[in-house]
């Protein structure tokens, strides 16, 4: 892939946007914490990419955020190297490894973050609308960070969001005529899959709209698949 040529929904900062270590079995957090920068740091040598670590792995407490690494996303990276007008704190700007300056690697790659973190269940619900108004209204509610309800000059006013271990946006699926509020799950004790479509579901009912599905990237904890099931199917339970 070549970023130079690239554009989509999702956010991204590169070709290789994150790659998380997580503690599943026989490892924990600081052990996948050393391991993932020592990758960061391999793949900067190798490849000349600019590469932050987030998480565990951050190197300061203002780094551990990926979305605050992410900011400005690709679009933004060669000012953010050219201490040009970039969107990034400067605790955020420079990268642990690899090109500190806009290069032709960069220009091609992007940036690449690396880091150890808990499971985080990346989890969508579908919304019957083709342009994502209602859908990105919700993903404003139920996101921890919340919204900005005023500006005033370089001033934000700011509410915060329902559940604070979620992260989410709503992005329209043009093939499917449909759109998803796109969520981050960051902490599955505090909010599963049951919590999050029922909360969506909730919001949409709202605004007229019955939600009309779901979907699961990647792996779940049991524990959420089961508690989903024992809610919507009682007579299904083992007791």
């Amino acid at each position: 892939i070549d970023m130079r040529q690239h554009s989509g929904e999702h956010p991204r900062l590169g070709v290789v946007d994150v790659c998380p270590f997580i503690p599943i079995q026989g490892i924990d957090m600081e052990a996948c914490a050393t391991l993932a920068a020592r990758v960061g740091a391999n793949v900067a040598e190798r490849t000349g990419a600019p590469v932050y670590l987030y998480g565990a792995s951050a190197s300061s407490p203002g780094r551990t955020k990926l979305s605050s690494l992410r900011r400005g996303e690709y679009e933004g990276l060669e000012a953010r190297l050219t201490d040009g007008a970039a969107t990034n704190h400067d605790i955020t700007r420079h990268p642990d490894f690899g090109a500190e300056t806009w290069t032709q690697e960069a220009a091609k790659s992007g940036g690449c973050t690396y880091g150890a973190r808990p499971v985080l269940i990346a989890y969508n619900v579908n919304v019957p609308e083709p342009d994502a108004i209602v859908a990105k209204r919700i993903g404003t509610i139920v996101r921890g960070s919340g919204r900005i309800i005023a500006r005033q000059g370089d001033s934000k006013l700011r509410t915060s969001g329902m559940i604070p271990s979620v992260q989410g946006m709503g992005v329209v699926l043009e093939q499917h005529g449909i759109s998803q509020v796109s969520m981050n799950l960051t902490n599955a004790e505090e909010c599963g899959l049951l919590h999050s479509f029922e909360t969506v579901k909730s919001l949409a009912a709202d605004h007229g709209l019955e939600v009309t599905g779901s979907e699961l990237v990647g792996l779940v904890p049991l524990r959420c698949m089961l508690e989903a099931g024992r809610w919507y199917a009682p007579e299904s339970r083992d007791d």
